[in-house]
């Protein structure tokens, strides 16, 4: 969606550059899943060197000779700090926090300071799901809208300036992948699922067959919403409303595998995440009454039982 945005408002021609380019954001995308990732294993190292220089101070105090250790032992944060994958992946990246330090302090400060941290520390039962609850909490509520971060890795990648959410609920469904008996070698999540050793992918396939047909039968969809969109001038129309229109379109029309409901829940769903307040109604309306159209003139065709529904 975001691919298709920018090549229509660009009036780019040079369709395989733009291939590149989406191909190249995604890329991108996963580096900052794995940058996320890293910043809350920077944050425990830290909070240990923090713990380990209380107990040198001249006169500590009691507390800080005997720490309370949940934060900075916790099960889900130790997982992936010894995961191969995650350290292949750190090291592929190149990812260093050493210039972040205030930043990191920060986020330490933070969390120490935290209701859930008390909270941790004092209440909750010391297993792994009450680490691994811990973790999601902080990074929801302290890490995800930070803003510095957030300054940050826009800073690092033009590509990150609108990724930074979606990085995160990848970073959340990770979470929720792993358990007490994951392995030190557990998968981490894949760029594209189903690649196969030669390197071809199902997703990687539908993403481009889908930013591919859009572009060339850009000026049909264009001229189907105008025909059909009553009293509303096709100039009118938002132009994130008309990208996802064109997209739903393709879909309905050149993907015999997606059922419909599919591709009418989701399309009204990117609305509005995306776009206006009332676009979503104004696109359900109009694709209702698009599938109706298409199915009467046979445009529609789906190969499996229930995908025409």
């Amino acid at each position: 969606m975001q691919a298709l945005y920018a090549f229509f408002q660009s009036e780019n021609e040079r369709v395989d550059l733009a291939e590149k380019q989406l191909i190249q954001s995604i890329e991108k995308l996963y580096e900052l899943f794995i940058y996320q990732l890293s910043l809350l294993i920077e944050i425990v190292d830290f909070t240990k060197i923090k713990v380990e220089e209380a107990k040198l101070k001249f006169l500590p105090s009691p507390d800080e000779l005997n720490p309370n250790t949940r934060f900075i032992d916790n099960r889900l944060i130790k997982q992936i700090a010894e995961n191969i994958n995650f350290q292949r992946k750190r090291e592929e990246y190149r990812i260093n926090w050493s210039d972040e330090s205030e930043m990191i302090r920060r986020f330490y400060l933070t969390i120490k300071e935290s209701k859930e941290y008390l909270r941790l520390v004092n209440e909750s039962e010391d297993t792994y799901d009450a680490d691994k609850e811990f973790i999601i909490k902080i990074f929801k509520k302290y890490i995800l809208p930070s803003e510095p971060l957030q300054s940050l890795c826009a800073e690092k990648s033009i590509y990150w300036v609108d990724d930074f959410d979606t990085a995160g609920v990848m970073l959340l469904k990770f979470f929720k992948t792993i358990d007490e008996e994951s392995k030190q070698d557990f998968p981490f999540p894949v760029l594209f699922k189903d690649t196969t050793s030669g390197g071809k992918s199902e997703d990687k396939d539908f993403l481009l067959r889908l930013f591919q047909r859009t572009i060339i039968h850009n000026k049909d969809f264009e001229q189907i919403i105008a025909d059909n969109a009553k009293n509303w001038e096709i100039e009118r129309i938002a132009v994130m409303d008309i990208v996802l229109l064109k997209m739903a379109i393709c879909e309905l029309i050149d993907f015999k595998s997606i059922p419909i409901k599919v591709t009418l829940n989701e399309y009204i769903e990117l609305a509005k995440m995306y776009s206006t307040p009332k676009s979503s109604i104004f696109i359900n309306g109009l694709l209702d009454k698009l599938i109706g159209e298409f199915k009467s003139e046979g445009k529609i065709k789906k190969s499996g039982r229930g995908l025409m529904e």
